[in-house]
């Protein structure tokens, strides 16, 4: 069965949610990247949407005009590397309220501590599915700072069914990336280890 979150997440929505699930959303996501999180980190500029209880996307879409009406359509909406945003994480979610990132690739320390304050998941889309994202984007309801350009704009998009999105920091701080890594350098040393036997030639 699917565990799906809609926006606006609460805390006891995400309790039971542990690294390395994979969830989806139905509701609200805002493409929130570089620009928007120093702008309100270090400028201290609030943003002109209010995130409490919805989701971000690490992302830098490409959006077309509709053709016959107003407004917008999702052409492309791939996720950006998520560590680009990790200086500023945690006092995003502070400042925010928003509960869940969305993103590619682990983050570190302050997107943990973050978390888990605060009581939000950060999860990976899949590389690689730009497309397919923006299948799931059923309609741009807003778009902020659009002086910014495409990209680093804040686009208020409904979305269902999002995902797939793999848990990579729960509300514990447990983070998937990390936890990997200890146990794959282990396993790259035993292999070393083996490979050493067979290669004493070579000096």
């Amino acid at each position: 069965m699917k565990k799906i979150l809609t926006t606006p997440i609460k805390d006891e929505d995400l309790k039971d949610i542990k690294i390395g699930d994979t969830i989806y959303l139905n509701g609200t996501i805002v493409t929130c990247r570089d620009v928007p999180h120093r702008r309100l980190v270090e400028k201290k500029v609030e943003l002109p949407y209010d995130l409490a209880g919805k989701a971000i996307y690490h992302a830098g879409p490409i959006v077309a005009k509709k053709a016959d009406e107003d407004g917008y359509h999702m052409v492309s909406v791939g996720a950006t590397t998520s560590m680009r945003m990790e200086k500023f994480e945690k006092e995003f979610i502070e400042k925010t309220g928003v509960k869940l990132i969305v993103g590619k690739g682990g983050m570190g320390p302050n997107t943990e501590a973050g978390c888990k304050e605060h009581k939000a998941l950060h999860v990976v889309y899949p590389a690689g599915n730009a497309c397919l994202a923006a299948t799931q984007v059923k309609e741009i309801t807003e778009v902020h700072w659009l002086e910014l350009g495409m990209p680093e704009a804040l686009w208020v998009c409904e979305v269902e069914e999002f995902g797939p999105l793999i848990v990579s920091i729960d509300t514990h701080g447990n983070n998937l990336f990390e936890n990997n890594k200890v146990v794959f350098n282990k396993r790259k040393a035993e292999q070393f280890e083996k490979m050493k036997e067979h290669l004493k030639f070579i000096n």
